[in-house]
């Protein structure tokens, strides 16, 4: 094994360039993409997995990111490759998940929330999660993202019309889960 090379990262080969930039990006999107993760997977772990996936396939492709002729939307790029890490991930997981009664979280652990926001919050991420992957990837990033629809079909590798359907259908089905809520969602 070698030493650390002058930039932190283990080798000392020739692969030391790759890093050049690298660092300070991952530091810097690290904190904005595990939101996303979490809201997609409503797991704390999962999400930093995820994201800790994400920034190594991005450390891979770095030199032709960094370096290339075109000019890539870092950020962009990014959040795709999370959101296929997180796809990937739900179509290769095993069954060794744990089914719990309770939300560990009291709303008492939320930095400023009253009551009534922790549960309103805890009642949509709930709602969110019991979607399929991609409906999910999808509400995720259209309305809390806030990206376009295009945008999202990029991202997706689908057409706008795919994200279409898939938002209404989302959006009805959350509807459908949320009846329940309904007094908690429209109290002001």
């Amino acid at each position: 094994m070698g030493g650390a090379g002058t930039n932190g990262v283990r080798g000392g080969g020739p692969d030391d360039s790759r890093a050049f930039g690298f660092e300070e990006f991952a530091a810097t999107r690290a904190a904005r993409l595990f939101p996303l993760a979490y809201l997609m997977c409503g797991d704390w772990h999962q999400a930093q997995d995820l994201v800790q996936s994400a920034l190594v396939k991005i450390y891979a492709a770095w030199g032709r990111l960094h370096h290339g002729p075109e000019e890539y939307s870092l950020d962009a790029y990014a959040r795709k490759v999370l959101l296929r890490c997180y796809l990937s991930h739900r179509r290769l997981r095993r069954s060794d998940e744990i089914a719990v009664a309770e939300v560990p979280d009291s709303p008492a652990a939320l930095d400023g929330l009253t009551a009534r926001s922790a549960d309103l919050r805890l009642a949509l991420v709930a709602a969110v999660r019991q979607l399929p992957p991609r409906n999910r990837a999808v509400v995720v990033l259209r309305y809390l993202e806030d990206h376009s629809i295009e945008a999202v079909a990029g991202m997706l590798d689908t057409s706008p019309s795919a994200v279409k359907g898939l938002s209404t259908r989302s959006l009805a089905r959350l509807r459908e889960i949320l009846a329940e809520d309904r007094e908690l969602l429209l109290q002001p």
